[in-house]
């Protein structure tokens, strides 16, 4: 079973539009509303594909639509109540992919609320093979909280698995997770350095891994993806027929890997065929099981580190 942890979780609504115009009035053609949130995101690609999952987040009172939208897509929850409201996000579709995103800060969580969610994930902890901890941290939260997961998971017998940015990734990198899902932007935050080619990619990965991290899974957009891992690393991709909606890509991208065992480069294949199947769908739609093709990964063992990654 794969666990995952969403402290800041949110309720994307994404609409469609002819364009967008600032300053205008914008009617949009459709609207989808989705559970979201990093770690809400992969339980929902894992429950999809019709694995054992379980997505532990905080929710307040008035948050039911989140938890009837879960409980539609047969995913099975552990909720800790807040006293607070979680986010609610705006996606901005506008014709051949383009997407402007409007992000909410999240609820500020009190110690105990916290303390509540610690416990929630130590005591699954002991009944899952990876706890994946994703996402943004509330606004006020201790950087510290995802090195905290990863303790706590660790003494109940758990993997680790962090995507998240700035300082709460380095405190995790610092306190040995298993693996780190950083993007482009990202590893070059990370490492304070652009990321222009592949073999910048695979020297940032590589820097992080030593640093601490078990392995690293850097997603690059088009470019697809690379892992490191025991000094070793190698790159997939695949190639995209059409962008529908690139939200929970690396989501997706991060639960194929954790499905396929979490290590090496079939793993990596596999994620890569999860992401790409997710593309293809609107919203934070997640693909299911007969919706992947793997016969389109391509996996490098000898990657061309001179490659240019494309923009974007």
């Amino acid at each position: 079973m794969i666990a995952t942890f969403t402290p800041n979780p949110s309720l994307d609504r994404t609409l469609e539009v002819d364009s967008l115009v600032r300053g205008g009035v914008v009617r949009a053609n459709r609207l989808r509303l989705d559970p979201g949130g990093k770690g809400v995101n992969v339980a929902r690609v894992l429950a999809s594909a019709g694995l054992s999952t379980l997505a532990i987040f905080p929710c307040g009172k008035d948050d039911l639509d989140f938890i009837h939208l879960l409980e539609a897509a047969h995913v099975p929850c552990r909720v800790v109540p807040i006293a607070g409201r979680i986010r609610q996000n705006i996606s901005i579709l506008e014709p051949e992919g383009v997407i402007t995103h409007l992000n909410e800060p999240g609820p500020r969580i009190t110690a105990a609320e916290v303390a509540s969610l610690l416990a929630a994930v130590s005591d699954s902890a002991r009944g899952a093979a990876w706890i994946c901890a994703s996402g943004s941290l509330p606004p006020g939260q201790d950087p510290d909280l995802y090195h905290q997961v990863a303790r706590l998971a660790h003494e109940n017998g758990s993997k680790v698995a962090v995507d998240t940015s700035g300082e709460p990734l380095t405190r995790a990198v610092n306190g040995g997770v298993d693996l780190i899902k950083p993007n482009r932007h990202e590893l070059e935050e990370a490492v304070s350095g652009e990321i222009a080619t592949l073999g910048d990619a695979i020297d940032a990965a590589l820097a992080l891994h030593r640093g601490g991290s078990g392995a690293v899974l850097a997603s690059l957009g088009a470019d697809g993806a690379v892992l490191v891992e025991d000094g070793r690393f190698w790159h997939a991709e695949a190639p995209v027929s059409e962008v529908v909606s690139n939200v929970g890509a690396g989501d997706a991208l991060l639960a194929g890997f954790l499905a396929a065992g979490g290590r090496g480069p079939s793993a990596l294949a596999e994620g890569i065929a999860w992401a790409v199947a997710k593309i293809s769908l609107p919203g934070s739609q997640m693909p299911r099981s007969d919706q992947i093709e793997r016969s389109l990964v391509a996996v490098s063992y000898e990657p061309e580190k001179s490659r240019k990654l494309k923009e974007g």
